[in-house]
């Protein structure tokens, strides 16, 4: 089996796959990144979705070796802990309920904000089609994007240095 590299949340992830196998399974077994979920396996409901290259994608449909190289954003790399706008203002807004879809949810609210950091509502339901969320929490889905909008912009999806110790 072929071995190759993927960039997954800035880390270098060395993978011996079979060249097909789909990113989900890639991230979720091979790098141990359980945060993308799988849902319905053929690209249709977005709960596998991740950043590639910064846009949204479903992980299932994509074979790993076909993203070899190129940065990939999972839920885990957004902000260590939770301190992205887009993930604040899903707390704030009680936006989940079973939870399963929030990662991809998550992701593809973040991807818009960073292409339009101040979306309409229709705007909003563009971006998000395909995102399928089963406890229909879609008001609160578009509520929280506002609220993320409206939140002070962090420049990076990856997490900040942490602050410097000082000495008391």
């Amino acid at each position: 089996m072929p071995t190759f590299t993927l960039l997954i949340n800035g880390k270098k992830t060395p993978v011996t796959a079979d060249e097909k196998m789909p990113l989900l399974w890639a991230i979720r077994e091979l790098a141990g990144l359980t945060g993308t979920k799988y849902g319905c396996g053929v690209a249709q409901c977005g709960a596998c979705t991740v950043l590639l290259n910064g846009n949204p994608v479903r992980s299932c449909s994509i074979p790993a070796s076909m993203v070899a190289n190129q940065p990939i954003t999972t839920i885990e790399g957004l902000s260590p802990d939770n301190s992205h706008p887009v993930q604040k203002a899903w707390l704030d807004e009680q936006v989940p309920q079973c939870g399963y879809c929030q990662s991809g949810q998550i992701l593809a609210a973040a991807a818009l904000l960073k292409k339009n950091p101040h979306p309409t509502d229709k705007d909003i339901d563009i971006a998000m089609q395909g995102n399928i969320c089963r406890c229909g929490t879609y008001n609160r889905i578009r509520k929280a994007i506002h609220t993320a909008a409206a939140a002070p912009q962090t420049s990076t999806t990856q997490a900040p240095n942490p602050p410097a110790k000082t000495n008391k």
